[in-house]
């Protein structure tokens, strides 16, 4: 049976109402943990890229383990959460964005399963980085989980743990950036290499440096938002099919 997963990043440690079993896997490129949904979520995972304990920082995090179990346990389609810095006026503070493409200024980390010859030569083709059906979807489906979204942004991964200078955040804005992150590559290209099909939301919980006096992560009412939030992605799973999502051609 083919499963679905949910992909969580900071603030996201479980999924709510529903029961699940750690399961602990290791693989070529280390150890990996994610959890099994129960009863009529048996064809969920959930995988916090952090930890439970948000231990791991973002340069750290072992992405190639974690892609890796992932599809070793049947997933065919991955909707993933980031939280992020909000760098244009669109994209507001604790209104989800919907991603679809992405910068990539990370550096020093293992971003290719194709990394000797003995596993070939693969060049995975990303014009259309995230899923459209499940984007479709999650826009559709947002008002009934009171989630406010914005659709077409493009997210700028940067390496972490440091946040950006103001110089930077100018500079990625000329590019064409609209939120900031850690941990959005490699895992999107790895899964598709994988042969998995990626849809992508982020929240801002805070405006980029430069923006406003010093960086200030917002408060508020951002733990019902988070789980309004993942309440929205796991009716996104539940009501696309593997058939509906093309996964990036590997060339």
């Amino acid at each position: 049976m083919s499963k679905a997963a949910i992909l969580g990043g900071t603030g996201i440690y479980n999924l709510p109402g529903i029961e699940i079993d750690e399961v602990r896997v290791t693989n070529e490129y280390g150890e990996a943990v994610y959890y099994q949904g129960k009863g009529d979520y048996a064809d969920i995972i959930f995988m916090t890229r952090h930890g439970v304990d948000h231990t791991t920082p973002p340069h750290r995090v072992n992405y190639r383990a974690n892609m890796k179990a992932l599809k070793d346990a049947g997933v065919k389609r991955i909707m993933a959460t980031y939280a992020v810095g909000s760098i244009t006026a669109k994209y507001q503070v604790m209104e989800l964005a919907i991603m679809r493409d992405f910068l990539d200024f990370t550096n020093g980390r293992e971003f290719s399963f194709f990394d000797t010859i003995e596993r070939g030569i693969g060049h995975v083709e990303m014009s259309i980085p995230y899923c459209p059906v499940m984007s479709a979807k999650a826009i559709e489906l947002a008002d009934k989980h009171n989630i406010r979204v914005n659709d077409g942004a493009t997210y700028v991964a940067t390496n972490g743990p440091r946040f950006e200078s103001p110089a930077e955040i100018k500079m990625y804005q000329m590019l064409g950036g609209d939120v900031v992150g850690m941990t959005g590559c490699p895992e999107v290209y790895l899964a598709g290499e994988l042969g998995m099909v990626m849809g992508a939301v982020a929240l801002p919980i805070n405006l980029a440096a430069g923006l406003e006096e010093k960086i200030t992560i917002h408060e508020g009412n951002i733990d019902e938002v988070r789980e309004n939030m993942v309440r929205l992605m796991l009716d996104v799973l539940k009501s696309t099919t593997d058939d509906a999502c093309e996964a990036p051609i590997l060339l």
